[in-house]
């Protein structure tokens, strides 16, 4: 029995008839950029999130980087994100010629630490860029207090939180902008690359759209120089069979993770969810001092595993230039050392959960 990560072709064989009649009607069309179920998805997008706008775009890193444009962040601004996550965030920081400023996680939820982001801020301090990494909400109650008093902006990277609740908000309306990506294996995926921005801001959605698209609002008329990031039809129209079911598969994910926790919890380091959340398990990462003997172990028996992430963002050589040094920040290092993702995904059947907690419970008897 081989044991991915996720299944995509189970969620497909599920929704094809729906997902190829769609396809069919796009490829009848001839209309492939920037069409009618753009326009559609943008809107459902926004209604599930409760803002006024949404903006498809072409990933969820270019999400992030027309994020900080139409904000207006600038060579030298500095903006405030976590060095524990994928490279995107800060990447698309530097992107705009600006500085990736770190602060650590929380050591329960791996998220950016608030109490860490105060000491941070300087007068180039321009805007906080959390990860509500995992699936797992960061904590925004304190997080907003700090962008309100000295007058920061908000990008909130959603990438791996699509449906995640802080309190009674959905991740990608708090914020500034909700940047998203519809990579194949997020909880919201697409067959190719597509993002999406949120936000409530009539100022900001103007610019962003622009900015996707040359600088254009009309044929061969450029406001400013802008990029080539649009979603495509096919992509938006398998999205919007699939956001039908987010809260199914959500809700499915959620049960996964909670039979995890309940065969495994003591034996290795179980997620924490954090009060009043709703986490949604893009990833089920444990923490081991023995993590390379479940891996092992876990390989052995066809069952595939992830280290999400072996080098933290601080330690990369593409930010050498930053002058960091292991150290800097001892939470990400140490939660580099030993975390673990397990399987997740909502066609994930308990007795396949059983079988994994047992090959890792076994490992760690010896």
């Amino acid at each position: 029995m081989n044991i991915p990560m996720v299944d995509l072709k189970a969620q497909y064989r599920s929704l094809k008839n729906e997902i190829d009649i769609a396809l069919a009607e796009i490829l009848e069309s001839g209309h492939f950029i920037l069409g009618p179920n753009v326009n559609a998805f943008e809107k459902e997008i926004a209604a599930y999130h409760n803002t006024k706008y949404a903006v498809g775009v072409a990933s969820g890193t270019d999400a992030i980087y027309l994020s900080l444009k139409a904000l207006d962040i600038k060579e030298g601004d500095e903006v405030i994100t976590t060095p524990f996550s994928f490279i995107a965030a800060a990447e698309a920081i530097a992107y705009n010629r600006a500085v990736p400023v770190f602060a650590d996680i929380d050591r329960k939820t791996l998220n950016i630490d608030p109490a860490k982001i105060e000491e941070k801020i300087t007068s180039r301090t321009k805007a906080i860029l959390p990860v509500h990494l995992f699936g797992q909400p960061a904590e925004m109650k304190r997080i907003n207090e700090i962008a309100k008093e000295y007058n920061l902006k908000i990008i909130g990277d959603c990438a791996q939180a699509f449906g995640a609740r802080y309190g009674n908000e959905v991740v990608g309306g708090i914020g500034d902008t909700g940047c998203f990506s519809f990579y194949p294996s997020k909880n919201l995926g697409a067959y190719g690359d597509g993002g999406i921005i949120t936000t409530n801001d009539p100022a900001i959605y103007e610019k962003a759209r622009l900015l996707r698209n040359h600088g254009s609002a009309i044929a061969y008329q450029h406001e400013f120089i802008g990029f080539n990031s649009r979603l495509d039809e096919i992509q938006a129209a398998i999205l919007r069979i699939k956001l039908k079911h987010i809260d199914t598969y959500n809700e499915k994910r959620r049960k996964t993770a909670r039979l995890y926790t309940s065969m495994i919890c003591g034996a290795v380091q179980c997620p924490e969810e954090i009060p009043d959340v709703t986490h949604v398990y893009h990833q089920y990462t444990i923490r081991s001092h023995r993590r390379e003997e479940i891996k092992q172990a876990l390989k052995e028996n066809s069952i595939s595993s992830v280290v999400y992430y072996p080098v933290p963002i601080h330690l990369q050589p593409a930010f050498k230039y930053l002058r960091h040094k292991k150290g800097d920040f001892p939470e990400s290092e140490a939660a580099a050392e030993k975390v673990l993702s397990l399987p997740i995904y909502p066609e994930l059947e308990p007795e396949t959960v059983r079988f994994i907690s047992g090959i890792i419970l076994n490992t760690l008897k010896s």
